[in-house]
């Protein structure tokens, strides 16, 4: 199994701060695990992503990010205009296991001067992140797992 994790912070500095705890752990793991981090101050129209994972083998690449940033961030602010297309977009994340509740939470919880920081890998990997980041003041955590069927369709199509 596998888990998508965000820790949503309550400053638009957080997520920056706990990614160093981040890189130290990757350097410990064996397998594959990515993530990324947004930053949203306060009084922007929209919050700044990046990806943290290197280009290695195993890692997911700019695609996938950017479709999840965007279904959750980006898309919604167009609302009608996109319409079905917007629909069809999130039912395929919904296919490898990343559903409406995990994006509406997100979405919900990540709003203008926060900041969130998020990682998909092994559950043993994401648990080590859980207990690095356990004592962070004013964390929030999002999740949603993933079998290894999904994860592989994942690199699959997204790669590198």
């Amino acid at each position: 199994m596998a888990t998508l994790a965000a820790w949503r912070f309550a400053t638009a500095g957080g997520a920056a701060r706990a990614s160093v705890a981040l890189g130290g752990l990757r350097e410990e793991w064996l397998v594959p695990t990515d993530s990324a981090l947004v930053e949203w101050r306060a009084g922007q129209r929209r919050p700044h992503t990046r990806r943290l994972t290197p280009d290695d083998a195993g890692a997911l690449g700019d695609g996938f990010w950017s479709l999840l940033f965007g279904l959750t961030f980006f898309l919604p602010l167009l609302g009608a205009a996109v319409g079905a297309s917007t629909g069809s977009a999130a039912g395929s994340l919904a296919d490898v296991g990343i559903d409406d509740h995990f994006l509406n939470r997100v979405r919900d919880h990540v709003t203008p001067g926060s900041s969130a920081l998020f990682v998909l890998g092994p559950d043993a990997a994401v648990d080590q992140v859980r207990g690095a980041l356990g004592g962070t003041p004013r964390s929030v955590l999002i999740t949603t797992h993933l079998d290894a069927a999904h994860v592989d369709a994942l690199r699959a199509v997204f790669g590198t």
